[in-house]
């Protein structure tokens, strides 16, 4: 395999030769590995540094700054198919396209897409991203992190992010902080803090329920000083940079949920017509049917919101309540997909060799990252109904 074939798709042969290249990765390195390194709660450095090498992480950032520029179509399916292995390794992959670069394309400075784009799309560092917190959770306007100026034109920042990614690999996070809680969204401003600034502190919490590759936990600032040019955007804009990054985070989500949710049904499929039981496949009985049934319906159904999703943010449009529909569509199915398969495969289900137990655990997880599904539906109904009015605190 070479990263030859990781040129800006603009074809469906293109497309599909992208989406082999991370296919045949996915089955032939990863497969092998992911229970053992799933086990252990870490993320190989090889497997990472093979990715980088063949251009996985460039996705949608543009070739000036490092990255593929593949269009939103091709990174959703790139994203899914990893996600066919392992879903943790695509979150990774779409961090220079969403939480972590987008914020970054759309509002750095030259200098800051120079320093830090360019090598995140290259893979040849890692990042973080700041947003969640203890006490506002998805209430991004809800942040309670301060900033203040220092007298030489830098900042000072103080207070904590909870359940955040890539507390070991991030050399950086891309946070957001307030000037005054009082002033809610017009308040925030978004910031660049390289990860080994003083005052900086990871606590990662570990044997989580799931996604346990990932180094998640919480991330304290304490008096944490940065120079003028840590600001990412203009000051007060922190809410513009932190939606253009939860967004397209979204749609990350997405396609890693129906990645996990296609490998849910492949794996009931071939065990329905393994497992012989009263002198028949399992196949043959109707209740299994029907939840293969049900499970390649929202299955497909998820894979064309998020498609519609990836279409729209193609055409430079907000997307907000495609994604939120991409989000939360495609987490419930592919929690159902991994209830059914893990009652599809009886009591080896809730064996550690089979591909659907480690399924089960995630599935959940996903109805709650990137805003948990209860917000995404308040989100969907207000658009349906016209109502924009902000959830009272």
């Amino acid at each position: 395999m070479t990263s030859d074939l990781l040129e800006p798709a603009q074809s469906e042969a293109e497309r599909e030769a992208v989406i082999k290249l991370v296919r045949e990765f996915a089955q032939d390195r990863v497969a092998p590995r992911v229970k053992d390194y799933d086990a252990a709660e870490s993320l190989p450095s090889d497997l990472l540094e093979e990715m980088a090498e063949l251009g996985f992480f460039g996705g949608v950032v543009p070739t000036e700054w490092g990255g593929l520029g593949l269009d939103h179509l091709t990174f959703t399916r790139i994203i899914e198919e990893v996600s066919r292995v392992d879903h943790c390794l695509g979150v990774l992959m779409s961090m220079p396209s969403a939480l972590v670069g987008s914020g970054l394309l759309k509002f750095g400075t030259t200098e800051q897409k120079q320093r830090w784009l360019v090598p995140l799309a290259e893979g040849r560092l890692f990042g973080g991203a700041g947003v969640t917190e203890p006490r506002s959770g998805s209430d991004v306007a809800g942040t309670q992190t301060r900033y203040a100026r220092t007298d030489g034109g830098g900042f000072v920042l103080n207070g904590a992010k909870a359940w955040i990614t890539n507390l070991d690999r991030a050399s950086f996070f891309v946070t957001f902080a307030t000037k005054d809680p009082a002033l809610g969204r017009s308040g925030l401003s978004a910031f660049i803090v390289p990860a080994d600034t003083p005052g900086v502190i990871k606590s990662p919490v570990h044997n989580k329920l799931g996604f346990r590759p990932l180094c998640s936990g919480d991330l304290t600032f304490d008096d944490v000083h940065l120079g003028p040019d840590a600001m990412l955007g203009p000051e007060g804009e922190g809410f513009a940079v932190a939606m253009t990054s939860v967004e397209q985070g979204r749609l990350s989500v997405a396609s890693r949920a129906v990645g996990l949710a296609q490998s849910c049904l492949d794996a009931s499929v071939q065990y329905a017509r393994d497992r012989i039981v009263f002198g028949q496949p399992i196949s043959d009985f109707q209740m299994v049917q029907q939840k293969i049934a049900n499970m390649a319906v929202s299955v497909q159904a998820a894979r064309l919101l998020t498609e519609q999703c990836a279409l729209a943010m193609q055409r430079g449009e907000r997307a907000r309540v495609e994604a939120s529909m991409a989000k939360m569509y495609a987490s419930d199915a592919a929690q159902a997909a991994a209830a059914d398969a893990v009652q599809i495969h009886g009591a080896y289900g809730v064996s550690e060799d089979y591909g659907v137990a480690r399924a089960y655990r995630d599935a959940k997880v996903f109805q709650i990252v990137e805003g948990a599904n209860d917000i995404h539906r308040v989100l969907i109904a207000r658009n349906v109904l016209g109502t924009t009015r902000e959830p009272r605190r």
